[in-house]
């Protein structure tokens, strides 16, 4: 159980950090305190069902990517997090790829 709360712990920091977001935020835009983050974080408490479903959201991750790592199928925050690092010019070269495939 100790190894699962630590990889838990590690998703969340990761995706956290990856936003730019710091532990502070993080705890204001859930309602809970920066202790209560940095214990997630390090593992050191489970996370309540309520708090996972907000820092889901707020991450922009499935639940399933907290609890194993894994993207579901059809999760498109992952790749709209990709797309948004595209350059202009690429960016429109997805775009006309999506409309390409919606046509057909």
């Amino acid at each position: 159980m100790e190894k699962l709360l630590i990889d838990i712990g590690q998703r969340i920091y990761e995706r956290r950090k990856s936003m730019g977001m710091t532990q502070e935020r993080l705890a204001e835009k859930m309602d809970v305190s920066i202790q209560m983050i940095s214990n997630l974080e390090r593992g050191n408490k489970a996370i309540k069902i309520e708090n996972l479903l907000k820092i889901s959201k707020i991450l922009n991750v499935s639940t399933d990517y907290i609890l194993t790592g894994q993207h579901i199928e059809f999760d498109e925050s992952h790749l709209i997090e990709k797309i948004n690092k595209l350059s202009k010019r690429d960016y429109q070269i997805i775009e006309q790829l999506v409309d390409c495939c919606l046509k057909s």
